[in-house]
């Protein structure tokens, strides 16, 4: 397992240290499981729809070539998908065939449920209530998929507390059930599991960027909320120092560049709290970027100045996702629209930019901020 410096561990009650024993075992027992690689690679294949593609947008950005990778088009329409089905073969592996899971935007409770169905899991994921508002699309399609979805009515109502309760399911009923997180976040191992599940993201990217412009590109740009689909991406070019690491958060969710360090949902990490610790509330019109914490490894990589950190507001990214779709036909999750906002005025030429997800599941809050006669 990969360190982060002063970042990461685990923060848990001692309850769940004999299930991330457990998991950590698992999981280096995976790497070395030729089998295992196998079934991976094929799901990815014939399941997923991997490799995507790498899509060059002329009209969105004049005078700069941007390429995108397409985590849109897969099965379930977001990056997701590429964690939770490696998850549940690990938890298939450990004999748990309950699955407790958080989502805000939705997409990981799609991604989680779609995995379950495929593997014959119980699914329950947590949502917030505010979530729930926003993002019905993805709720219906979790439940069609069979997942009970449970509502969180406390606090914020979105992605922080519904991962607390999913943490408290899972403490309740460690012997029988696994956490499928969904992002670069939490105890250890999931950190390290998560971003190397999602690196293929970013092994495909380098390797389609090279053959498509015939160099690497000057910038790399993602959203960043919990963090794991910028992991993903910036782990196919962390080793080339010429290439800028460039994550984008929501103005009203920064954990980098405005948090300070603490300890959220079991790891140390920069998070959005008071001068007393207690951790304080995120806002953005994204669902999956209004989460008040990031992943350790992100922390650990601002820390060293390997990668840059930059916030976009909720105006700039209904701009960029509306440009999008109305230059390119593609419309794009809010999540990275944000990452299209910054990308579109960084002082370099030759960017990629992870397009995390499609925006079918934004279309009301959008349509609503755009046009509120017609909400």
């Amino acid at each position: 397992m990969r360190e982060f410096g002063d970042y990461g561990g685990r923060y848990v009650p001692e309850t769940l240290i004999p299930a991330l024993d457990e998991l950590e075992r698992a999981w280096e027992e995976a790497q070395a499981d030729d089998a295992i690689h196998a079934e991976l690679r094929a799901l990815a294949t014939t399941y997923v729809g991997r490799p995507s593609p790498l899509t060059l947008i002329e009209r969105f950005a004049p005078g700069k070539k941007i390429y995108l990778k397409r985590e849109d088009l897969n099965h379930t329409g977001a990056h997701k998908i590429n964690n939770a089905v490696g998850q549940a073969v690990l938890a298939r592996r450990l004999g748990k065939r309950r699955i407790v899971a958080e989502t805000g935007a939705g997409q990981h409770g799609v991604a989680t449920a779609t995995v379950c169905a495929r593997f014959g899991f119980e699914c329950v994921v947590y949502m917030g209530v505010e979530d729930i508002r926003r993002q019905r699309p993805n709720v219906e399609r979790m439940r069609l998929l069979g997942a009970e979805v449970r509502s969180v009515d406390f606090g914020t109502k979105t992605l922080k507390e519904a991962t607390s309760e999913a943490i408290r399911d899972w403490i309740t009923n460690v012997e029988t059930t696994h956490y499928l997180i969904g992002s670069c976040v939490g105890p250890a191992p999931y950190p390290e599991l998560v971003a190397e599940l999602q690196s293929v993201i970013g092994r495909e990217a380098r390797e389609q960027f090279l053959a498509a412009a015939d160099a690497l590109p000057e910038a790399v740009v993602a959203c960043v909320g919990g963090g794991s689909n910028a992991i993903g991406l910036f782990r196919g070019f962390v080793d080339d120092v010429g290439v800028r690491l460039v994550g984008v958060e929501a103005a009203g969710a920064a954990s980098l560049a405005s948090g300070r360090v603490g300890v959220l949902h079991g790891a140390r990490s920069s998070i959005l709290a008071d001068e007393d610790g207690q951790v304080a509330d995120a806002h953005s019109i994204s669902a999956g970027l209004d989460y008040p914490g990031v992943g350790p490894e992100h922390a650990f990589l601002r820390d060293t100045g390997r990668a840059e950190y930059r916030t976009a507001t909720d105006e700039d990214a209904i701009a960029a996702f509306a440009d999008l779709a109305r230059t390119e036909g593609i419309i794009p999750a809010l999540e990275p629209a944000h990452a299209l906002a910054r990308a579109r005025d960084l002082d370099a030429e030759l960017i990629l930019v992870g397009l995390s997800g499609r925006g079918d599941k934004d279309l009301a809050e959008v349509l609503d901020r755009l046009d509120p006669a017609n909400a």
